[in-house]
């Protein structure tokens, strides 16, 4: 026997609220999901156009540094090598964070721009001064952001 009440093609406004929480959810995870990166190297970077990249590396030493705060406190540059072994120019408008020589590891965020890497951020892994309890160095991460 069939209920006095109607069957419609109506959905109920649980249904409703239900399907835009959902859908709120997958914007957002996909919102979020492009921002993340992964570590790449120059050589991707310089293939891919209008993409910030990560670029993960240490400083070359023996290439030269400039940083002069007379003449302009808000450009840095040296040059770096990525993990493939590709050694680029790292051009950097802001100021040479503290400690920058003693770097190990440097994580570069930015794109290219013709053959120098232009860097929105630094991020420095330095020995610490700190050990753990087996008497190993332990790395010190800085995070460094060119202001806007």
């Amino acid at each position: 026997m069939e209920s006095t009440q109607m069957k419609s093609g109506r959905m109920k406004p649980t249904h409703i609220a239900a399907l835009l929480i959902i859908a709120c959810l997958m914007g957002y995870i996909m919102i979020i999901g492009g921002s993340y990166s992964t570590y790449e190297t120059f050589d991707t970077a310089e293939s891919t156009t209008g993409k910030d990249f990560k670029v993960v590396g240490e400083l070359v030493k023996d290439r030269p540094m400039y940083y002069e705060p007379e003449k302009d406190p808000n450009l840095f540059s040296f040059y770096m090598k990525d993990k493939k072994g590709e050694i680029r120019e790292v051009i950097y408008k802001d100021s040479k964070p503290p400690d920058f020589e003693r770097s190990q590891e440097v994580v570069v965020s930015g794109h290219m721009q013709g053959d120098e890497f232009m860097a929105s951020e630094i991020l420095l892994k330095c020995p610490s001064k700190y050990t753990n309890e087996f008497g190993e160095k332990q790395m010190e991460e800085k995070s460094f952001k060119a202001s806007s």
